[in-house]
């Protein structure tokens, strides 16, 4: 019918003039501006409106708004700020590709503005995007362990910055997942009663990570992987370590039952 064709001749157009607005943002930005005519502090303006669309995970209209500043305002206090924007929005997105590009935005930020306030800000969220990469503990953790580098980075290179609390919480799950990754080996070997390998596990954790949140389980499946080879002498200190410290184990029980046996039969 005619007055059916022609609203959808209209919808069409409708989407041809979005689609070609969409393309010319996309594109960057740059030759246009976002800023309406008449605005005053025309960076200040687009670097609230991108915080508005950050806020509602807004991810590429957020950028938009953060490289009009870099790009259009050279000399504005808020491009350092917007360069880390930049950065955040492709965090935000969380996807491979937008994660190398958000690390790259982090690292021109510090190549950029090395003695910055927010430069502890940068090498936390280049740790972030490998946080945000990291298999579970049973697959490859090349990216936790890059994590966990880029996460000492932060302490040796900002270790009074107030986002060390926070931080050191990302850290400690990290921590904690390539710790799970070697006792789970461990752990494997053990249920396989190849013992032999299952200790170098086990006493990996204990050096590298003694305050592994599962450490209780490490003692005891490496007393009983010691016990098992004939090696009582040296499970006895993990099984008082596991009953001293750690009275609400899992293992406790079984723990105090090897403990008492080892230790009977060694004072007869």
């Amino acid at each position: 019918m005619p007055g059916e064709q022609a609203s959808i001749r209209i919808l069409k157009n409708t989407k041809i003039i979005a689609l070609l607005t969409i393309t010319l943002i996309g594109c960057g930005g740059r030759g246009q501006t976002l800023v309406p005519p008449g605005t005053n502090q025309a960076d200040r303006y687009l670097f609230e409106r991108a915080t508005e669309e950050i806020e509602d995970r807004n991810w590429q209209s957020a950028r938009i708004y953060f490289q009009q500043i870099i790009d259009g305002y050279p000399q504005s206090s808020l491009r350092p700020d917007a360069k880390l924007g930049v950065g955040d929005t492709y965090l935000g997105e969380d996807n491979s590709e937008s994660l190398v590009m958000a690390v790259n935005e982090y690292r021109e930020f510090l190549s950029f503005y090395p003695t910055s306030a927010r430069a502890d800000y940068a090498q936390y969220k280049i740790a972030m995007t490998h946080y945000a990469q990291m298999e579970v503990p049973e697959r490859d953790q090349t990216e936790t362990q890059a994590a966990l580098q880029a996460f000492s980075v932060f302490f040796d290179n900002y270790p009074n910055s107030k986002l060390t609390q926070e931080v050191r919480s990302k850290w400690r799950e990290a921590r904690d997942r390539l710790s799970e990754s070697s006792y789970l080996v461990g752990y494997f070997y053990f249920q396989k009663e190849w013992y032999p390998g299952a200790i170098p596990r086990f006493r990996e954790v204990l050096e590298q990570d003694p305050d592994y949140s599962k450490i209780d389980a490490v003692y005891y499946h490496l007393a009983e992987s010691l016990f098992k080879t004939e090696k009582s002498a040296e499970a006895i200190p993990y099984l008082d370590r596991l009953i001293t410290e750690f009275p609400n184990s899992e293992y406790l029980e079984e723990a105090k039952a090897r403990f008492d046996f080892l230790t009977s039969s060694n004072s007869r």
